[in-house]
């Protein structure tokens, strides 16, 4: 018999997955190119060239034993070096190689983060609307999810409820910036505002409440927009990164965790990660994809593909009458439903062959989000199909 741990989970398994699932279904029924499915992020775009020649560069030249073999937990040390590095020239940073952990992707950090951090009982705060496996994860220690109420006029960070629900038993706090699903970007004087009310509770509770930035789109903000890193305004920053989104390597499952020397008792934390990292099952994060990251640290997204994707759908869906959060980075469009219940919404637009992920997967009722890291042609030939959706509720 499975756990009883796990029974919830057979009857609310991922609803994204769910629609991905569904999505390549009604492919095989009606055809690939009349399904407009905006379920996953899964980027459209290929990983850089350089990645190819990367790994190619690295199977010719390099000894097969070292490239597929063990490493320190912790992963390479030039990987991380040559990460810590290019962090350090862009956001004026100070971080060595021993304040980087490589991981299996964001997930596996945030585990890292939360196995590191988490006893039975201690509460970890999450703002609405947010990824719902950070619950799974928080659970997977015992750990309790508070949930900050979303503001739904601009769906930055409620920091008027956030500093009501902070208390005793605060351990850590998450955010994700840019955010997923709503694609807006929290401002400089948003972190700042939020350190400062974590800082006076610190102060007040006596001890360390610890911010975990997830930072998987960081590279994705459009119009000029700054993403402020993290650490610069609050000492007990975690920064969890995935190259899935900014290099198009979601399968490749390659992250890190950051852990400056200013987090409290760095040392221990540093060396209790390293270890979470092996005992959580991962060991080490694959090694063949290590060497050909630090390879193309200084490697781009295509901005420019996803911001045509960004600007065609939000302004083709406005157009229609719908209401739209106009994003500022990530890769996702969140649209308020036209119905109260927005499931409803969701089943409507199914008979036009349009897929698109419920809010209330991610704890906000009332919306819907699309992932628009599709191909262009999917969003062009999408928007007649949406219009005549629109016209059911306009």
């Amino acid at each position: 018999m499975i756990a009883e741990k796990m029974k919830p989970y057979l009857q609310n398994n991922s609803a994204i997955r769910a629609m991905f699932e569904e999505g390549k279904k009604m492919a095989e029924q009606y055809g690939a190119d009349k399904v407009y499915d905006f379920s996953l992020g899964n980027p459209n775009v290929p990983a850089p060239e350089k990645i190819k020649e990367a790994i190619k560069e690295i199977l010719d030249e390099e000894d097969p034993v070292f490239v597929h073999g063990y490493m320190s937990n912790a992963g390479f040390p030039h990987v991380r070096k040559a990460i810590a590095d290019n962090l350090n020239q862009r956001f004026g940073t100070n971080f060595s190689e021993e304040n980087l952990i490589m991981t299996v992707g964001a997930g596996s950090g945030l585990n890292v983060c939360l196995k590191t951090l988490v006893d039975p009982g201690d509460e970890v705060i999450v703002f609405a609307p947010y990824f719902l496996e950070y619950g799974s994860y928080i659970r997977n220690y015992d750990g309790v999810l508070v949930q900050v109420d979303p503001d739904t006029e601009s769906f930055q960070l409620n920091l008027d409820d956030f500093e009501k629900k902070l208390t005793e038993k605060t351990k850590a706090v998450i955010i994700n910036n840019p955010h997923n699903p709503t694609g807006v970007v929290y401002s400089e004087a948003m972190i700042s505002r939020l350190a400062a009310i974590m800082e006076e509770k610190q102060k007040a509770f006596g001890h360390a409440i610890y911010l975990i930035s997830d930072e998987p789109y960081r590279e994705l903000a459009f119009d000029g927009v700054e993403v402020p890193f993290v650490t610069k305004y609050y000492r007990n920053t975690m920064v969890v990164y995935s190259y899935s989104k900014s290099l198009s390597l979601p399968g490749e499952r390659i992250g890190y965790v950051i852990i400056p020397d200013e987090v409290e008792n760095s040392g221990d934390t540093i060396t209790a990660a390293t270890i979470a990292n092996r005992i959580s099952g991962c060991v080490n994060a694959p090694s063949l994809i290590q060497l050909a990251v630090a390879k193309c640290v200084d490697s781009e997204v295509d901005l420019g593909y996803y911001d045509r994707n960004r600007r065609t759908l939000y302004e083709g869906l406005t157009k229609m009458g719908f209401t739209c959060v106009k994003p500022e980075g990530a890769f996702y469009l969140w649209l308020k439903s036209p119905v109260e219940d927005e499931k409803q919404f969701v089943e409507a637009a199914k008979k036009y062959h349009i897929l698109v992920v419920p809010g209330s997967s991610f704890a906000c009722a009332g919306y819907v989000r699309l992932a628009y890291c599709v191909s262009y042609e999917t969003i062009v030939h999408s928007l007649p199909e949406f219009e005549k959706l629109a016209k059911e509720y306009f």
